[in-house]
């Protein structure tokens, strides 16, 4: 366990390099590109989505909201729940997100074939889908989709 240990740490650690070069902070890409996918939603929501305390989101997103990514819009039917979006600038920083993720998974996977890339999207969804609890079946479904995404 301790090489997976390392290496999700060391992979993290370069990325979050990436994004520094870009504005980004640990965690903020993470919300950035929930939003991406899921415009508008609540913090809770957003917190729940990402196994993540409320307080910790709501400190992250008023940092993305100064830094110009974020912006928060009361909902009409509860003035008391915000609704969180990206801005105009949040959006063209997504790129910018993707473009780091790429090149710290291709960095990663240097030196791999293709066969031992898509044998290490699958142990790599198992492990997830067995941390998570979903079973194998979902283990089976992520892996697919996690090779789709990752060597197209």
């Amino acid at each position: 366990m301790t090489r997976l240990h390392s290496a999700a740490r060391l992979a993290r650690t370069a990325l979050a390099a990436r994004l520094l070069t870009h504005g980004f902070y640990a965690g903020q890409d993470q919300i950035m590109l929930a939003l991406d996918r899921h415009d508008g939603l609540t913090p809770g929501q957003l917190a729940a989505r990402l196994g993540v305390r409320p307080p910790t989101i709501t400190k992250t997103i008023n940092r993305l909201q100064v830094q110009g990514f974020l912006e928060k819009r009361a909902s009409e039917e509860d003035a008391r729940q915000a609704h969180i979006s990206l801005t105009d600038t949040g959006r063209e920083a997504i790129r910018a997100i993707e473009k780091s993720v790429r090149k710290t998974e291709k960095q990663a996977l240097k030196g791999l074939d293709k066969k031992e890339q898509k044998q290490l999207q699958k142990l790599l969804a198992r492990i997830e889908a067995n941390l998570s609890g979903n079973g194998e079946a979902e283990a089976s479904e992520e892996a697919e989709a996690a090779e789709e995404t990752s060597l197209a």
